[in-house]
């Protein structure tokens, strides 16, 4: 992984940041002083993370010749089948057949085993690129859609089978579409 790197340097100078801050606990009379982070250095440093992702989601794009493309959130999509009728909204229940799987092929999750996923659109509880893909698509329709970690299972992971920081890739078919 290209950005772990950076990820470790982050992580290191939190630490020395954290344990330099704690270096007056002993004395309970004198003032403690914090160090504070710069917000711009925050924001410098997921910019960067942020880069890398799509960097890395366009190398796997061109290596395995997927015509594929990105929304301006870093969600990557492909419409294999459109399906019919109008297009799904928000406030709809959908049902959809699904493998999530990591970029290199690991099959995390999928509704062959689980059973079909079943949401209301727009009320969260699944992934936000998840959300934002399913309103690309219309009843019956298949697709594949590649999410970074900020619209998937973020810096955390899922405290399963998906890593933190993990680019999944979601194959849906969406199965059912109704008004709740």
């Amino acid at each position: 992984m290209r950005f772990l790197p950076i990820v470790n340097q982050v992580l290191i100078i939190a630490l020395l940041l954290s344990v330099c801050s704690c270096s007056g606990s002993q004395n309970p009379d004198r003032p403690k002083e914090s160090v504070e982070i710069p917000l711009e250095t925050y924001i410098k440093v997921n910019r960067k993370l942020v880069e890398k992702e799509q960097q890395r989601i366009r190398e796997f794009v061109k290596e395995n010749k997927l015509k594929m493309k990105p929304t301006g959130t870093g969600l990557w999509y492909r419409i294999d089948k459109p399906g019919e009728g109008d297009s799904i909204r928000k406030g709809q229940v959908v049902t959809l057949e699904y493998q999530v799987k990591l970029l290199d092929g690991t099959i995390c999750y999928d509704s062959e085993e689980l059973g079909p996923k079943e949401f209301l659109v727009g009320r969260g509880g699944v992934e936000s690129g998840l959300e934002e893909g399913i309103l690309l698509l219309k009843n019956g329709a298949s697709a594949s859609f590649i999410m970074p970690p900020h619209l998937a299972h973020g810096l955390v992971g899922d405290d399963g089978k998906i890593p933190s920081r993990a680019i999944i890739v979601y194959d849906v078919e969406v199965v059912g579409v109704k008004n709740q």
